[in-house]
């Protein structure tokens, strides 16, 4: 009994360095920030909450729109703000319709749309529009298994000016397959491109949010693929993305990802690294073709102009990690802060304890629609 022991103690430890050893470690990279722009003051709270938001959007006449981050395990999945509260939406009846919405957006035809990762594809995977003038739903959309199967992610996406294509970036920060899945509006159809291309990959570096590193139990470094998507709001022109964990930024050509009779290697050929980035979560771009980048290992918002260059507007520790990012009315850039240090794999106790949890807003300077 003694040496069965003994070789299970071993075959365990040898599993943990094998964990350690390939999906552990990780380099920081360097810090990308500078000294803010604009002063803390710039940074208007615009709501407290019970649990970490998700994600956010604003609507062209004010109405605020998020989710709680499913990993916070919220009692409710998306809310509107009425009135200063948050308040389910479109009901607490309809709150059924949802799984783990992590994202939203709201397009130029006034429609708000949520996208259901569905407990990371171990159920449907699943997009959903609601029309905000009537709040009932308009458009739904169940992804096949060979876009969005087992162990996917879908997590950020971004809608175009016609609200007609819908880009998706599908994370996989579990198997690590990450890719951009293309959503056609008209037809309903969706098709998985860029499967695992290296703009997309993860790079071997660790998050170092504040006040921890993440790495699950000491071992297993979290690393997390394509999330940060934006679209041109000018021409619509181009698609900037990258992986959480990675240090580029690349973008491609929509008509490119529209593009039905390119071979996969004839699509990657067309994706430009386009310029360094910090480790990022959500992004927005305005009319003046500056892509906005949350860095929440620095608690900043930082702007990439087309010089290619970083510039931080904001930096304060209220921001605890910025995730989501959308235009409102008169150019205010909201922005959902979900605190993840203090909710990825740690007792719920700790995220009780980091409560409440924010959104703010704060004027960039740059114009852009409301809505992403």
């Amino acid at each position: 009994m003694k040496r069965f022991l003994i070789w299970v103690v071993g075959i365990l430890v040898a599993l943990v360095l094998v964990v350690r050893i390939f999906f552990g470690g990780g380099a920081r990279l360097d810090d990308r920030s500078t000294a803010p722009e604009l002063p803390a003051s710039a940074i208007e709270k615009v709501v407290d909450l019970d649990y970490p938001p998700g994600n956010v959007a604003v609507s062209a006449d004010g109405r605020v729109f998020f989710t709680y981050h499913p990993d916070g395990g919220p009692p409710v999945h998306v809310l509107e703000l009425r009135g200063g509260k948050p308040e389910p939406y479109p009901s607490t009846e309809q709150q059924e319709l949802f799984e783990t919405v992590l994202s939203l957006r709201i397009d130029r035809q006034n429609r708000l749309w949520t996208l259901d990762h569905a407990d990371y594809g171990r159920g449907q995977p699943t997009l959903l529009a609601f029309d905000l003038a009537s709040n009932s739903e308009v458009h739904r959309h169940e992804f096949p298994s060979e876009v969005a199967g087992l162990f996917s992610m879908l997590n950020d996406f971004q809608v175009d000016a016609a609200g007609e294509t819908i880009y998706i970036a599908e994370a996989s920060p579990l198997v690590h397959t990450p890719a951009v899945i293309v959503y056609d509006v008209k037809t309903r159809t969706s098709r998985r491109v860029l499967d695992s291309h290296p703009s997309v990959l993860t790079e071997d570096y660790r998050i170092q949010a504040p006040g921890r590193d993440m790495v699950v139990l000491g071992i297993f470094t979290l690393r997390i693929g394509i999330d940060s998507i934006a679209l041109d709001r000018g021409t619509g022109e181009w698609l900037y993305y990258g992986p959480v964990t990675g240090g580029t930024m690349s973008r491609v050509r929509t008509r490119d990802l529209k593009d039905t009779s390119l071979t996969p290697a004839q699509l990657a050929e067309r994706v430009e690294r386009f310029a360094p980035k910090p480790i990022s979560d959500g992004l927005s771009a305005d009319a003046q073709g500056t892509v906005y980048v949350t860095d929440p290992e620095h608690s900043a918002v930082l702007a990439l102009g087309q010089d290619r260059k970083l510039r931080t507007l904001v930096k304060d520790p209220r921001l605890r990690w910025p995730d989501g990012l959308s235009f409102g009315p008169d150019n205010w850039l909201y922005v959902s802060c979900s605190d993840l240090q203090d909710v990825l794999f740690v007792p719920s106790s700790r995220m009780r304890a980091a409560a409440p949890f924010q959104i703010f807003r704060f004027k960039p300077g740059g114009t852009a629609p409301a809505g992403q």
